[in-house]
């Protein structure tokens, strides 16, 4: 992997320039991409997954933490022009769904399930609801074992024929099918993450760090299949490793690609990646060397290729930092970085090549930003602040990627992800 680049800002960007000057644009950026979709007329609902039970601590003493304060899936309804949101009601929950997905026509929503047991089996769960297109509100269809503990994450395959889940505390991808009306069955794979663990301290770590998660075991943090859909990517933080599968669409089986998997930075930790949408680009970011790396894709063969390493945090930082989520702009032309502890969401502009430019950092307002996400046009991002307890609601420049608060504080519970419905 090249040397780490710094994350040295566009001289024309700091904190207080995307608080009050948002409306100037970055240089050096690529092409605008295709326009968000006009704001259409009708109702949309937004869903917040919440940590609502215990989880214990998978290393030596077992003691239990402390119960999550959400209640389950949070439902709300949302005002297109300002961004507020206003309860709409609560899909109660005892197995803390902090990750959701729908399905390519959004008729039905499907929840990881984020807890260590459920009766006597050792293994979390994933469930499987309808949406009722009048209001939005959620009907139980199924669920199902996740086949390990602690599941954090799931995607939809772009076949729609199974649902993708990682295992965090059991260390393994499930693949689920899909059944005719939108439930689960029973897993059709797993597989177990296996190899040397890496180090508690990460090779990128900034100065004074003592951010140590996930080096005590395997920890499948994340598996989503690339844009084609022809490749499966999955990541185990313990093992300091990004996966690549193909997927046996009629068994429901993966298969190791070749290589099986590409190594990171011992200790860095990888988490979350996210695709370029035109590019043959991906981005991860490492939750405890707090750095992003950039990947040229080569999606013939499922096969990444580190081009560039850059420090999720402004210059100068010191101390410790959990890096959470990764996503880009709606035009692919800036990329959004999660900062626990810092409690920011960094923000880079896509150059040449891919290669991102540190511009400055927005605070979020509260506690601990597990995750993110843009509403259907584009022009919100709400952020989940997991120890702050609330949604807040920043308002994008599509032109300089500032991001903007616009004042809204949602209160949930420990809120873990949000996701958008039209109705």
């Amino acid at each position: 992997m090249n040397p780490s680049v710094p994350a040295t800002p566009h001289p024309l960007f700091r904190r207080s320039f995307l608080k009050t000057s948002a409306g100037l644009a970055a240089g050096a950026l690529l092409p605008l991409g295709p326009a968000p979709a006009a704001e259409t007329k009708g109702p949309l609902m937004a869903y917040v997954g919440t940590y609502t039970s215990p989880l214990k601590n998978m290393k030596a003493t077992q003691v239990d933490l402390p119960p999550g304060n959400g209640k389950g899936i949070h439902l709300f309804t949302v005002e297109r022009s300002t961004g507020a949101m206003t309860p709409a009601g609560v899909h109660e929950m005892v197995t803390s769904p902090s990750c959701l997905a729908f399905n390519a026509a959004r008729t039905i929503l499907y929840s990881a399930n984020e807890t260590e047991r459920i009766g006597d089996t050792e293994a979390g769960s994933v469930s499987a609801f309808a949406v009722d297109p009048a209001n939005g509100q959620l009907k139980l269809l199924n669920a199902v074992s996740s086949g390990g503990k602690g599941p954090a994450y799931l995607s939809v395959h772009p076949s729609g024929k199974y649902v993708l889940v990682a295992n965090y505390f059991g260390g393994s991808v499930a693949v689920l099918p899909v059944l005719a009306d939108g439930s689960l069955g029973a897993a059709t794979d797993l597989q177990k993450s296996e190899g040397p663990i890496g180090p508690k301290k990460a090779t990128n770590a900034p100065p004074g760090s003592f951010a140590i998660s996930g080096h005590d075991q395997t920890h499948a943090h994340m598996i989503e299949a690339d844009p084609a859909g022809r490749f499966i990517l999955s990541i185990d933080l313990g093992l300091d490793r990004i996966y690549s599968w193909k997927l046996d669409a009629e068994q429901g089986k993966l298969i190791p690609n070749t290589p099986p998997f590409i190594n990171l930075p011992p200790g860095d930790g990888p988490r979350h990646f996210a695709f370029h949408p035109r590019q043959p680009w991906m981005y991860s970011v490492q939750e405890e060397g707090s750095n992003v790396v950039l990947f040229d894709y080569d999606a013939a063969q499922g096969r990444l290729t580190p081009r560039q390493t850059i420090s999720s945090l402004p210059p100068g930082f010191a101390g410790s930092n959990f890096c959470s989520e990764i996503l880009l702009s709606p035009d692919a032309r800036f990329v959004y970085v999660g900062n626990r502890l810092h409690d920011s969401i960094g923000i880079f502009s896509i150059g040449e090549g891919g290669l991102l430019t540190f511009l400055g950092e927005e605070w979020t307002r509260g506690n601990y930003p597990r995750s993110f996400s843009f509403d259907p046009t584009g022009t919100f991002l709400y952020c989940c602040n997991q120890r702050g307890d609330n949604v807040t609601c920043f308002r994008l420049n599509p032109a300089s990627g500032a991001l903007d608060f616009t004042g809204h504080y949602t209160p949930v519970g420990n809120p873990s992800i949000i996701v958008f419905r039209e109705l």
